[in-house]
C-alpha cells in the first residue's frame, strides 16, 4: 500500500520527539554529540559559501563576456545554476539545524528540503553525463559542427530537468517518501524502511540517477579518448600532449565524480539492505557532505580549468578585454590524406586557434604528407581507412 507525505507528516507530528523534530524510530533519532554538530556546522557553511561564491562568478562571466556564449558552455552555466540553486534552497537549512542540533523547520519543510535538493543534485548529475556526451558528439562526430545552434543542448538541458523531476516527484505521491537523513539534521529519501515500495524506488533512483549517468560519462570520455589517441598516428607531438591533457581531465572528472556521489549511494544501499542500525549517524553525515561538495568542485573542474573562462577571468579582475588564445567559434571539417597504396584516409578536425601543420604517417613508408589546418588548438578525431 502507498503512503504519502501528508500521512508521513501527520505521523511525525503525533509521535514524534518534539524537543528535536524528529521522529522516533528512525535512524534519525541517534544523533550527534555537540561537537559533531558543530563540525558538521562549520563544513556546512564552507561549501555552502565557497559554492554560492564559485558558482556565481562563473554566471557573472558568463553574462559579463558574450564571447563565453557558446553551446557548450549553455551545459557549464545550466550545472552552475543547479549547484547554486543547492547553496541557496538547501544548504542553509541544514545549516541552521546544525548550530541547533535539530531540524528547524518541521515535517512539511523536511519533505520540501528531500524534494528540492535531490531534484537538483539529479540534475547536476544528469547535465554531467550531457554535458560528456555532447563532447563526444561535437569531437568525433561526422558532421558539421555548428557553434550557433543551441537547439541540441536547450534539449539536452530541458530534458535533464524533465528526468530529474520524474524521479523525485514519486516520494511525494507514495512511491517511498522523504523524511529525516543521518542525525537529523538534514532530509532526503528514506533510506531506511524495508517495505518493497520504498526498496523498489531506491534501486530504481540509485540505477537511473546514478549508475546509468556514470556509464555514460565513461563511455562517452573513453570514446573521445580512444578517438584522440588515434590522432598520435598523425601527429605524434601535440596530439600526444593533447591526448595527455585529455587523459588528466577525464581522469579527475571520473574521480571526482565518484568520490561525491559514491559513497552517499552507498551508504544508501547499506541502510536499505543491511541491518537496522547498521549506518550511524556519523557513518551517514559524512557521504551527505561529500555529496554536497559537490557544488564547490564542479565550478573548478569544469569551468577554471577552461582556457577560455579562465582567460576571462584575469580580464575581470583587470577590468581588461580577455587574451585571444584560441577562437570562439569552433568548426569542424574532414581531411582526406591519399595512402601509399591508393586508399584514403579520412579524420575530422575540429579546431579553434592559428595555424598548425599536421603530419600523417603511413605504415607502407617513411614518407609524410603534411597538412595544413587552421588553427592551432585542434581536436582531431581519425575515422575511417
Amino acid at each position: 500500500m502507498l503512503v504519502s507525505n501528508v500521512s508521513l507528516g501527520c505521523a511525525w507530528c503525533a509521535g514524534g520527539d518534539s524537543a528535536s523534530g524528529v521522529p522516533e524510530g528512525t535512524s534519525s533519532g541517534r544523533t550527534l554529540s555537540p561537537t559533531g554538530h558543530l563540525v558538521v556546522a562549520v563544513c556546512l557553511g564552507f561549501i555552502g559559501t565557497l559554492g554560492f561564491l564559485n558558482n556565481l562568478l562563473v554566471i557573472v562571466l558568463f553574462c559579463r563576456f558574450r564571447m563565453l556564449r557558446s553551446p557548450i558552455n549553455w551545459l557549464l552555466v545550466s550545472i552552475s545554476a543547479s549547484d547554486m540553486l543547492v547553496c541557496v534552497l538547501g544548504t542553509p537549512f541544514s545549516f541552521a539545524a546544525s548550530t541547533q542540533g535539530r531540524w528547524l523547520i518541521g515535517p512539511a519543510g523536511c519533505v520540501w528540503y528531500g524534494f528540492v535538493n535531490s531534484c537538483l543534485g539529479i540534475v547536476s548529475l544528469i547535465l554531467l553525463s550531457v554535458l560528456s556526451y555532447e563532447r563526444y558528439c561535437t569531437m568525433v562526430g561526422t558532421t558539421q559542427a555548428d557553434v550557433t545552434n543551441y537547439r541540441k543542448v536547450a534539449a539536452g538541458i530541458a530534458f535533464s530537468w524533465i528526468y530529474s523531476i520524474a524521479w523525485t516527484l514519486p516520494p511525494l505521491f507514495g512511491w517511498s517518501h522523504y523524511g529525516p537523513e543521518g542525525p537529523g539534521t538534514t532530509c532526503s529519501v528514506n533510506w531506511q524502511a524495508k517495505t518493497g515500495n520504498n526498496v523498489s524506488y531506491i534501486i530504481c533512483l540509485f540505477f537511473f540517477c546514478l549508475v546509468l549517468p556514470f556509464i555514460v560519462i565513461i563511455y562517452s570520455y573513453g570514446k573521445l579518448l580512444q578517438a584522440i589517441k588515434q590522432v598520435s598516428r598523425i601527429n605524434t607531438t601535440l596530439s600526444r600532449q593533447r591526448e595527455h591533457r585529455v587523459l588528466v581531465m577525464v581522469v579527475t572528472m571520473v574521480v571526482c565524480y565518484l568520490l561525491c556521489w559514491l559513497p552517499y549511494g552507498i551508504m544508501a544501499l547499506v541502510a536499505t539492505f543491511g541491518q537496522p542500525g547498521l549506518v550511524t549517524a556519523e557513518a551517514s553525515i559524512v557521504p551527505s557532505l561529500l555529496a554536497k561538495s559537490s557544488t564547490v568542485i564542479n565550478p573548478v573542474i569544469y569551468i577554471f580549468m577552461n582556457k577560455q573562462f579562465y582567460r576571462c577571468f584575469r580580464a575581470l579582475l583587470k577590468c581588461s578585454t580577455p587574451e585571444r588564445g584560441s577562437s570562439l567559434k569552433a568548426s569542424k571539417t574532414l581531411k582526406t590524406v591519399r595512402r601509399a597504396d591508393g586508399n584514403a584516409v579520412t579524420f575530422a578536425v575540429a579546431s579553434a586557434g592559428q595555424n598548425t601543420t599536421y603530419a600523417a604517417e603511413t605504415n607502407c613508408q617513411a614518407a609524410r604528407t603534411a597538412v595544413t589546418l587552421r588553427p592551432t588548438l585542434s581536436l582531431v578525431a581519425h575515422y575511417s581507412s
